[in-house]
Parts: structure tokens; C-alpha cells; sequence
């Protein structure tokens, strides 16, 4: 795979405008108003970690043609991996609480926040290290 965070990224926001059409135009009317918000809520998240997933991506390119450090290699996985799991249980628990999924799941939800932030956290870590290399 030539770009892993811009396969993903595509992905994901292809998967973000199926289910906002699917959610809009086929689950407005079966769901309640709660429901409709857990998956406004999902899709939001899941959109703002796309577009940082393709941000990341890119980025990625731009540094290869520059010879960038083993350790910026494993940062990218750190923070691609970090967002991509936090798409997966946040934005996925959201959708699976609102189609009517044990509430169980709800527990997810935070473990997915959590996955966010470490993503945020490794991606300032790698801004700041970089800077004092200079």
C-alpha cells in the first residue's frame, strides 16, 4: 500500500457521507431525536479524524523525500493508528448505541475519546521534538 492514512482516511470518509445519507434519508424517520444525535455526534468526530487522517497522509509523503528519522515513522503510526482506533470505537459505538446496541457499548465511547487524544498528544509530542532538533 503506497499510503496507509490516506487509504483510511479515504475510507472513513467515504463510510462518513454513506452513513450521513443512510442516517438522513433512510433513519430520520425510524430513530428517535436522541438517536439521530448520537450519530450527528459520531459522524462529526469521525469526520474531523478523516480529514487529520488525510492531513497525516500527506504529511507522511512530504517527509519521505526528506530522510525523516526511524522514530518519526513510528510517531506517524502512533498517531494514524490512535485516530483510526478512535474512529472505530467512538464514532462506532455512537452508531451501534443508536441502531438499538446493548448498552454495554456505551464504555467504548470514552476508550475512543482516549484513543483521540493520544493521537493529539503523539502528533504535539513529534512538533515539539522535531523543533528542538533544528
Amino acid at each position: 500500500m503506497k499510503n496507509k492514512w490516506l487509504f483510511i482516511g479515504a475510507l472513513s470518509g467515504f463510510l462518513c457521507i454513506a452513513l450521513g445519507a443512510f442516517a438522513a434519508h433512510g433513519l430520520a424517520s425510524i430513530l428517535d431525536e436522541k438517536a439521530l444525535e448520537w450519530i450527528d455526534t459520531g459522524l462529526k468526530y469521525q469526520m474531523f479524524h478523516t480529514i487529520a487522517l488525510i492531513g497525516l497522509g500527506f504529511f507522511q509523503i512530504a517527509n519521505q523525500t526528506q530522510n525523516p528519522p526511524a522514530c518519526r515513522a513510528k510517531a506517524f503510526a502512533i498517531i494514524g493508528g490512535s485516530w483510526t482506533l478512535g474512529i472505530v470505537l467512538f464514532s462506532g459505538s455512537l452508531y451501534l448505541l443508536a441502531l438499538g446496541a446493548s448498552k454495554a457499548l456505551v464504555w467504548l465511547t470514552p476508550i475512543g475519546g482516549t484513543a483521540f487524544l493520544v493521537g493529539w498528544a503523539a502528533l504535539m509530542f513529534i512538533s515539539i521534538k522535531g523543533r528542538n532538533n533544528k
